[in-house]
């Protein structure tokens, strides 16, 4: 860093750099400067001078002129003055308190828990949606978990029965791994066990913390949404399901409606996606959303439909919408005061003009 007297710090791009503290200080150094024009308009007014004419060497008469010598003596009675007037305007600076600021910002998500339950049941290798309905799930599922930051995903299977594949976790690969290997074979059990797969998510995500937010009771919309201030205050996890499947209830041991109203009792919110065409939309294969709807109602979350692979796209974005986590923004400030380098100059500057009163100096300079 360079030393209090160094010139650098009157450069331009030091003071553009600086924020003052008392700004109004600086307003101060104009009057000032008014208050020293004032003072020598006065004393000019009011000081008795003496004429004295001579002859030049011509025997003419008028004023004689001035030489190189005396013109500079005669600027320099400007100089008591001027010492003055900065070191009045260095003292105002350097009460102003110029400052450089460093800001550091620190941006922390706490993330969300989400636990995913896919139906790999025999069904889910229908072909309405090419090349299958699992295939187009699991890539789908994999570009949803690309899209996370700082939120802990699980994954369930099932079919005629659930199990638990991988659980909550922020090894993002490791996680896709595991969808990637969803197939129709990996569970031999036939049927669609819901209730069974909502009760081992909800298994996984009660130990996680609650965030205290409410859940809203109208399904299609962001239940638990934090509001701006909750935003900066919220320090718990937001706990959701997200179930994937094409048929009805047909196997397992738990009720999917039980299953939903204790996911709701330990703040879990569900959304349930039925992959595949309904009846009728020139596809042997259907789709059952009676049951899908009912859960997503009572979970306090939301139902969707996807017929084709743009759709189901287009449901992972929303629910990606809905469900971000609450950001909290720390800033840091590192302050340092420079006033004592002004305030060194101004004490400097009135060192001087003392220094050229209490000698012989001064009464030149004023004459």
């Amino acid at each position: 860093m360079d030393a209090w007297y160094s010139l650098h710090w009157f450069s331009p791009a030091v003071w553009q750099s600086f924020r003052f503290a008392h700004p109004l200080a600086l307003y101060l150094i104009p009057a000032t400067l008014l208050l020293f024009l004032l003072r020598q308009y006065l004393y000019r007014a009011t000081r008795q001078r003496l004429v004295l004419s001579g002859n030049d060497r011509r025997g003419g008469s008028g004023p004689v002129p001035m030489s190189l010598l005396q013109r500079l003596v005669s600027g320099l009675r400007y100089l008591l003055p001027l010492s003055m007037f900065l070191a009045m305007s260095l003292l105002l600076i350097a009460l102003a308190r110029p400052q450089l600021v460093r800001e550091k910002r620190e941006e922390e998500s706490l993330g969300i828990d989400i636990m995913l339950a896919m139906d790999v049941s025999a069904s889910m290798a229908d072909t309405d949606l090419p090349p299958n309905r699992l295939a187009v799930a699991r890539k789908l599922a994999q570009q949803f978990i690309n899209g996370r930051r700082s939120d802990r995903i699980g994954l369930v299977a099932f079919a005629g029965e659930a199990f638990t594949l991988c659980p909550l976790t922020t090894d993002y690969v490791v996680l896709k791994q595991y969808v990637g290997e969803l197939n129709d074979q990996l569970i031999r059990t036939s049927g669609t066990a819901i209730g069974d797969a909502l009760a081992r998510c909800i298994n996984r995500l009660r130990e996680s913390p609650l965030r205290e937010s409410p859940l809203r009771e109208s399904p299609g919309r962001d239940p638990g949404t934090p509001s701006a201030d909750s935003v900066q205050t919220t320090n718990t996890r937001s706990k959701v399901i997200i179930l994937l499947s094409d048929g009805d209830n047909t196997a397992g041991n738990l009720d999917p409606l039980t299953a939903a109203r204790l996911a709701r009792a330990f703040g879990i919110r569900i959304y349930t996606i039925a992959v595949g065409r309904l009846a009728g939309q020139n596809s042997e294969a259907t789709v059952d959303e009676g049951i899908l709807k009912t859960v997503a109602t009572t979970g306090a979350g939301s139902y969707f439909r996807a017929a084709d692979a743009r759709r189901l796209r287009a449901v992972f974005a929303q629910i990606d919408r809905l469900e971000k986590a609450p950001v909290q923004i720390r800033v840091y400030e590192d302050v340092r005061d420079y006033y004592r380098i002004y305030l060194y100059w101004g004490i400097s500057f009135l060192l001087f003009v003392m220094l050229l009163k209490l000698t012989i100096f001064g009464n030149v300079l004023e004459d």
